[in-house]
């Protein structure tokens, strides 16, 4: 949504389409225009009529689709063919791990769900370089955009809100340093790895505190995996559906991912003035200049895991604000949205030059 409030500040029509249990419904953002249509079955392909004939009808000259794997792909390749500019993000969906994973669905879905899509595709967009080169890697040979997330700095009053917030929620984050997990709780992020780190090696004193998006595992599943393991009081996972981030009360943020295309809320902890420790199948490797934080393989991350948290609370927190100071510089949605803007323009003239 960001990105296309960014379009729109630039002076484009940008109308945002998405799909939702729940009847269709549109609302103004600025110059920005949502609707959210109603998702029909099976659900988790995103199959819906209503966007379908949206689409049909737009008078749009450019059609972005993020993400993999979904019947709206279908819909924007079908409309996109007819006359309009077809950009596709695949949010990660083409890094090694994630596209190896139940491969023969997705074989499928390529097949059956949005059949020819990939083909079609005027452009990419990678959200860093090494999601461009996961692209490549695959025989895509399509012009791509490397056009980064964003992100704002959070006001005095979100973060106190949020503070207040997680406090209310988990009273121990108020006397404890925290090392913050936030992201989705599925077999990607590495969660139930990272439990098992953490109860092996982790500090007694301080208080790891996951919180995510439900998905293979939900909140009530990860505490009865770290009580099976004695570790009752050194973690607490919390889904954070309908709730706000929990960076105002981290000290640390912890992303051990297979493969992250950009990862953003690694750039909203660093935003928050949260140093983060990554793998480094991540693109965050800027991370490893002195005085930032670690970007690591697997097989070091329990070292440095232990380097972070023996450090001094002043320390993580001088940290903590050189990350802060370059990630706002570094990441602007409207800088993204410039660079896409000029993409676009590129896409369209090499189809005039091909009619």
């Amino acid at each position: 949504m960001q990105l296309s409030r960014a379009l729109a500040g630039l002076g484009h029509a940008v109308d945002l389409f998405a799909t939702e249990p729940g009847p269709t419904a549109t609302l103004n953002d600025g110059g920005l225009r949502i609707t959210r249509f109603s998702r029909g079955w099976p659900d988790r392909v995103g199959r819906s009529a209503p966007l379908r004939m949206a689409l049909d009808h737009s008078e749009a000259e450019i059609f972005h689709h993020h993400s993999l794997w979904l019947r709206t792909l279908h819909y924007v390749h079908r409309r996109a063919a007819r006359s309009g500019v077809f950009v596709l993000s695949p949010r990660g969906a083409m890094a090694e791990w994630s596209w190896n994973r139940h491969r023969c669905r997705k074989r499928i879905a390529s097949a059956l769900i949005h059949p020819g899509a990939f083909s079609s595709v005027d452009g990419w967009h990678a959200t860093s370089a090494e999601e461009e080169s996961e692209i490549r890697a695959l025989g895509f040979i399509q012009p791509i955009c490397v056009a980064p997330n964003g992100v704002a700095a959070p006001t005095e009053l979100e973060r106190d809100e949020a503070r207040r917030y997680w406090i209310g929620r988990c009273p121990a984050v108020e006397s404890r340093p925290v090392a913050v997990f936030y992201s989705r709780f599925h077999p990607k992020k590495r969660v139930l790895e990272l439990i098992d780190l953490w109860l092996a090696t982790g500090p007694n004193d301080w208080l790891l505190l996951l919180v995510g998006i439900p998905e293979d595992y939900t909140p009530e599943m990860l505490d009865r995996y770290v009580d099976r393991q004695s570790g009752t009081g050194r973690i607490a996972a919390f889904s954070g559906v309908d709730c706000p981030a929990p960076y105002a009360v981290a000290s640390l943020f912890l992303l051990p991912s297979h493969n992250e295309n950009f990862g953003l809320v690694v750039a909203e902890a660093l935003a928050h003035g949260v140093p983060a420790l990554v793998t480094d199948t991540t693109p965050w490797k800027e991370l490893n200049i002195p005085g930032r934080g670690w970007c690591v393989p697997w097989s070091d991350y329990a070292a440095a895991l232990r380097a972070a948290t023996a450090e001094p609370a002043g320390q993580l927190a001088e940290r903590g604000a050189g990350c802060r100071t370059w990630a706002l510089g570094a990441f602007s949605w409207r800088h993204s949205a410039e660079r896409l803007a000029r993409f676009y323009g590129l896409l369209q003239e090499r189809r005039g030059e091909r009619a």
